[in-house]
């Protein structure tokens, strides 16, 4: 992500923020480093992986690994809707992110991995 310096990484500046807002003690790591993609995956983990965050040309994506677990009442997630497991936000540059609705699921993706 060091390469960019557009919306994006604004926009994944602001998803961080909320993020660390949400759940101020979230471990940040990057994984799955590859030659396409030598900065890897950031990852966002509290007591498990809570979500990714992958920049795409023309959008963000966070992906959280047990979204299809968490009550979306503001409608935020609009990827992935099938997967078994997971669910994902696609923010393209144009697209508003409500803050508080995003806070909420990292809060309640954090309480379902503590169990």
């Amino acid at each position: 992500m060091a390469a960019m310096s557009d919306w994006r990484e604004q926009r994944a500046a602001t998803v961080r923020s909320l993020i660390t807002r949400a759940e101020p003690d979230v471990v940040e790591e990057s994984k799955w480093r590859k030659p396409s993609n030598p900065d890897g995956v950031p990852t966002f983990s509290l007591s498990g992986l809570i979500c990714t965050l992958e920049t795409y040309k023309d959008k963000i994506k966070v992906t959280f690994a047990k979204g299809a677990s968490l009550d979306d009442p503001a409608g935020l997630f609009n990827a992935s809707l099938g997967a078994g497991t997971r669910r994902a936000i696609d923010i393209h540059e144009s697209d508003e992110l409500d803050g508080d609705a995003f806070v909420a699921l990292i809060r309640q993706a954090a309480d379902l991995n503590r169990g």
